[in-house]
């Protein structure tokens, strides 16, 4: 009977790290590329927003979740990411998880 206690307090505990994990909000942009600084992985792309602000978008195969997802950007293409945004006291920056799209 104590394991069937155990067993299913781990297996509740799992079921809300799932949860919790899965309810994380993705983070979108949407821009005018301005440049592109080209890094060891992959490289970081100076978008401007339609709210006139500047983020730096890292792109990387791994963050992208493979080759077959990954686009190289050009200087002045219209895009929709989504990822993970963080900001430090002066910039705003965006780990890309998906280019929605490009024009």
């Amino acid at each position: 009977m104590r394991n069937a206690k155990k067993i299913s307090f781990l297996l509740v505990l799992m079921a809300f790290v799932i949860s919790c994990a899965t309810m994380k909000d993705k983070d979108t942009i949407s821009g005018k590329v301005e440049s592109i600084e080209l890094g060891k992985d992959g490289y970081t792309a100076k978008i401007k927003s339609d709210k006139n602000e500047i983020y730096y978008a890292i792109i990387s195969i791994v963050n992208l979740g493979g080759p077959e997802n990954y686009k190289k950007l050009k200087e002045g293409d219209e895009v929709f990411l989504k990822g993970d945004i963080w900001k430090t006291d002066t910039e705003k920056h965006i780990k890309v998880k998906e280019i929605v799209s490009v024009k």
